[in-house]
């Protein structure tokens, strides 16, 4: 940990994300979670112990959005940035859709932490697909993990069902099962679980059957006061606006006034995005069939930006169009309003000032609310709020004084409450002065950050304390491998380990002693478990890196730790069965036994014979597979995704660990070897090579030496100057 401040990366991937004009309420991604985290990188920012704080989310290059989106880095602060990391395209794309892509953007967010060459103190993912990448990040570079959930998969699941929906259908459009599935990994491996309320603990987080290994803290959001001033502050003679507060304020006054016939009445305020369990539907129902309540008020519904509900999701579609059916059904025109946007810097805070001036109510009619940010930005202005008897809203009502609880599923009570604070103004009055200074006590920023921080230097703290016993993180894979620029590639079978193996334990020494500036790395057509026995029998220290089976497969350090990134890379258009089921009636072929089979690798027996390779590309490419066939030895076939080899896996490895390929010596005996011995890296052909190496004599960048196996790959350091151009 930096003695002179911590260095804090936040991780919110969807990518709608910027400090200015926060689009909230665009689609279902861009909720209160999007205002949170950048709140929280602002607030830190300001404070003396926090050196560093980055916020990474995915870069986006989309028409439809703005080009805020696809600007790499953006400087808030000298120590505050927004770091936007491609993965999965350029595209805007909901959440759900993200998660095969995640692999991709914790290599990319590698590599770029690797180039400013400065581990972070503690990674905090926002929501599960972030947390699933803060949760690779934590293992790689040995460092603490932190995560916020803001809401979860399980209670999502119950919900929806309770709605009638099907669990096919959720699992298809929500992959809710697999994100329970991660959910329950990040809680596993969570050093700190940062909830906004108590309710989060016991009845979201409860449901999990990990629930019980993290460390909880409960530290309620904050809010800009500077932003949400009280209303009356606009009617005192030293208070001026600037031209775009005013400007803001007139707008929003003028759609108001556009939908309204009365718009002097009080003013029921509703301000969420189009989701089904923020029951839009029940707080208009409640205000159609009041009739006394049409007479004494108008309502204003905000429900998220839209253009064309047509082109827009099922979820919102159906709420807008449920609105404006509602809306017709009890002849509301001229008492209700419902504009197609709303911008949240400015006219937001207006928006809460105007009702409070017209002495109305702000609403929260949501089914469940875990936190509810509206309702003490409302209350922080002065406007009484109502809001459901569930979650956030029951801690920010006992702490702030500032309104009613309520069964928003039923329309006769919710307005009764309405009607209850409207009409009664000593009422009025006492929960807009309890929520003006009340939530100034209990929700600002100020005191989030310092709850925040705390808890995350005692949990940096501890995680140094006990880790260091086990040799972590300073013998953590990412943090050697963000060190080194250098890496020894070899083959085990012939050419690290063979018969003549008098130069294995010399190389081994060298290798040793010069591990601060060059990694070790083998490559294998072994499995892991066959590569981790074998090089064991050999006294043969654990590498930084292994690539087994071919290539199709790579590990780090000495836990073998898998190589997401590059499973998820290979997988593409990869059909293993089909391929198994298309080779099923070549006689020739023999399948290996089942413990060299691997997800990523299919393996035969063949001798040698003409036409029969031929044979087999024939078959797979009239069916239209992708893959990448290695003979090897005039033994062993071994097919494997087109994407993957171990020539594939160096490249992949000098890209991810920014180490350029030239950079690399690789050694080799046998054909499978070929790939990765052509190009740019160093390479060794050792003494007792297979035939099949003969055609490389002569190539750039080849050596051929005269000693076998070990002795083979000493005589090329030797030839290419590895170890000395390595300490430069």
């Amino acid at each position: 940990m930096a003695s002179n401040g911590l260095y804090i990366q936040l991780f919110s991937v969807h990518g709608l994300l910027r400090t200015e004009n926060m689009e909230l309420g665009r689609d279902s991604d861009t909720g209160g979670q999007i205002k949170y985290v950048v709140e929280l990188a602002k607030a830190l920012d300001q404070r003396e112990d926090v050196q560093q704080v980055d916020l990474f989310t995915r870069l986006l290059s989309d028409k439809s959005l703005s080009e805020d989106y696809a600007q790499s880095l953006y400087q808030v602060s000298d120590k505050c940035r927004i770091i936007r990391i491609q993965c999965g395209g350029r595209k805007y794309m909901r959440k759900e859709l993200l998660w095969p892509h995640l692999d991709e953007y914790v290599d990319k967010t590698i590599k770029y932490i690797k180039r400013r060459k400065r581990i972070p103190d503690i990674v905090h993912g926002h929501y599960p697909d972030a947390g699933y990448v803060a949760m690779q990040l934590s293992e790689i570079f040995g460092v603490p993990l932190a995560y916020t959930g803001h809401s979860l998969g399980r209670s999502k699941l119950d919900r929806l069902m309770n709605e009638g929906m099907a669990e096919k259908e959720i699992v298809k459009r929500y992959k809710i099962d697999h994100r329970i599935q991660m959910e329950e990994e990040i809680l596993k491996r969570a050093d700190l679980v940062v909830t906004s309320t108590t309710q989060e603990i016991k009845e979201q987080y409860g449901q999990y059957q990990n629930k019980d290994i993290p460390q909880y803290t409960v530290i309620p959001p904050g809010l800009d006061i500077e932003k949400f001033y009280p209303f009356y502050h606009d009617a005192l003679s030293e208070s001026e606006k600037s031209e775009t507060e005013l400007y803001a304020q007139a707008s929003v006054l003028d759609e108001l006034d556009r939908f309204f016939k009365h718009p002097d009445k009080p003013l029921i305020l509703s301000l969420c995005r189009p989701d089904k369990r923020k029951n839009i539907a029940g707080l208009i129902k409640a205000y159609g069939e009041d009739l006394e309540l049409q007479s004494m008020a108008n309502l204003a519904v905000f429900a998220g930006i839209r253009k064309d509900i047509s082109k827009m999701e099922d979820n919102e579609r159906d709420v807008l169009t449920e609105i404006l059916l509602l809306m017709d059904k009890y002849d509301l025109y001229g008492k209700i309003a419902i504009p197609k946007k709303h911008e949240f810097e400015y006219e937001v805070p207006e928006l809460y000032r105007i009702a409070a001036e017209k002495r109305g109510v702000f609403v929260n009619s949501a089914l469940t609310e875990p936190f509810g940010i509206t309702i003490i930005e409302s209350a922080a202005c002065g406007l009484p709020v109502i809001a459901p008897n569930d979650g956030g809203p029951m801690d920010i009502i006992e702490n702030c004084e500032c309104g009613a609880l309520v069964d928003t599923t039923d329309a006769e009570q919710l307005a009764a409450a309405v009607k209850g604070i409207i009409v009664d103004g000593d009422k009025w009055r006492q929960y807009s002065k309890a929520g003006i200074m009340n939530i100034r006590k209990h929700y600002t920023w100020e005191n989030h950050a310092d709850v925040y921080v705390n808890g995350i230097r005692r949990t940096v703290e501890n995680f140094y304390t006990s880790k260091m016993k086990q040799a972590v993180p300073s013998d953590a894979i990412g943090r050697r491998l963000a060190k080194l620029n250098y890496l020894i590639v070899t083959d085990i079978d012939n050419s690290l380990i063979g018969e003549k193996n008098r130069r294995l334990q010399p190389l081994l020494q060298l290798l040793k002693e010069h591990r601060d500036h060059i990694g070790f790395c083998v490559a294998t057509g072994r499995t892991i478990e066959s590569t981790k026995a074998h090089l064991k029998e050999f006294n043969v220290h654990s590498p930084d890196v292994i690539i087994s089976s071919v290539g199709s497969e790579i590990y780090y350090g000495k836990h073998a730790h898998r190589g997401r990134g590059w499973a998820a890379h290979i997988s593409a258009r990869w059909n293993r069965e089909k391929i198994v089921r298309l080779l099923k009636d070549f006689s020739f072929l023999t399948y290996q036994e089942e413990d060299t089979q691997r997800r990523f690798k299919v393996s035969y027996n063949m001798k040698p014979k003409k036409d029969r390779l031929a044979k087999i590309h024939d078959r797979l490419l009239r069916s239209k597979c992708r893959y990448n066939l290695i003979y090897s030895h005039d033994k062993y076939l071994d097919i494997l995704p087109y994407r993957a080899s171990k020539g594939k896996a160096i490249r992949y490895l000098s890209y991810k660990w920014d180490i350029p390929l030239a950079n690399f010596l690789v050694c080799g005996d046998s054909g499978n070897d070929e790939e990765m011995l052509r190009g740019e890296p160093k390479a060794v052909v050792v003494g007792n090579y297979s035939p099949e190496l003969k055609s490389l004599k002569g190539l750039r960048n080849v050596y051929f030496a005269k000693e076998a196996c070990a002795g083979g790959i000493l005589e090329g350091l030797n030839h290419y100057k590895f170890i000395k151009k390595s300490k430069r």
